[in-house]
């Protein structure tokens, strides 16, 4: 049997996928980027491979993707995280779901990528000029909220009035937004709610620079929220897929690509 692993170093979280020669996932794992990236990556795979009761060598291709590709000393390849999570996003929802659209929503950054009918790339868009948009602004919230970040899905759908509208176009004002929203006494729900709408509403214009087609895959950590995911169907008028692991989308896809290039090679 052959293996091959995706290894995604973005911003917040590194995560690492392990296939095998069908393109089956085996295992996946997660943990902090942290400053030392290489290091971090590999005491991660270290603890991916013993789960699994495999070594280094045993692996056949590795891949590695993300803000800190070109770090990961021992992969035998590196390539954009645009490539890989499209990869990753049509492979992840079975075969009678093509995924033509992906927002992907990262810790730092938010991403709309367009895929044609084979899967390929024709298009993208990204916002990372402000934090915002992005699953940082959420952690931000949750704090101003005085919640864990998973408690604001839960507010979500326990507003009953109209979401509050956050308006900010800046993370730091909108904190301030928050706080004064809290200071007048309003509900921690509505506000959890306006936050999710704020975000769907500036994914939405993103988006709006090109053509969204069905269907839409939202990836990324932030679609573990399903608050989210409901301000967003509500924002586009269409349904959102969500597959089983968002956050391992872009791994996933480039330990697919993993195998292939190794395929190729022989």
């Amino acid at each position: 049997m052959q293996y091959f692993v995706g290894v995604d170093i973005g911003s917040t979280t590194i995560k690492i996928v392990l296939v095998d020669e069908s393109g089956k996932m085996i295992d996946k794992i997660g943990s902090p980027t942290g400053s030392m990236f290489n290091k971090n990556a590999l005491d991660s795979l270290d603890r991916l491979l013993a789960s699994n009761n495999l070594t280094k060598e045993e692996i056949s291709y590795i891949v590695s993707t993300g803000y800190g590709r070109k770090l990961f000393k021992i992969s035998n390849e590196n390539i954009n995280e645009l490539t890989a999570n499209a990869k990753g996003a049509r492979n992840c929802l079975g075969n009678d779901k093509k995924v033509k659209t992906i927002i992907n929503v990262g810790g730092q950054d938010t991403k709309v990528i367009i895929l044609d009918e084979n899967g390929k790339m024709t298009n993208f868009f990204m916002n990372d000029k402000c934090a915002a948009g992005t699953g940082r602004f959420l952690d931000i919230s949750a704090r101003n909220l005085e919640v864990e970040v998973d408690q604001l899905e839960i507010l979500h759908f326990e507003a009953k009035d109209t979401p509050l509208p956050i308006n900010s176009i800046c993370a730091v004002f909108a904190e301030s937004e928050i706080i004064s929203l809290l200071a007048a006494g309003h509900q921690s729900s509505e506000i959890a709610s306006g936050i999710h709408y704020s975000i769907a509403k500036r994914i939405v214009r993103l988006a709006g620079r090109g053509r969204v087609e069905d269907a839409v895959l939202f990836d990324g950590g932030t679609a573990l929220n399903k608050g989210m995911v409901d301000a967003l169907e509500n924002e586009l008028m269409r349904p959102v897929y969500v597959n089983d692991y968002p956050q391992f989308t872009t791994a996933f896809g480039a330990a697919l690509i993993a195998k292939e290039r190794h395929t190729d090679d022989e």
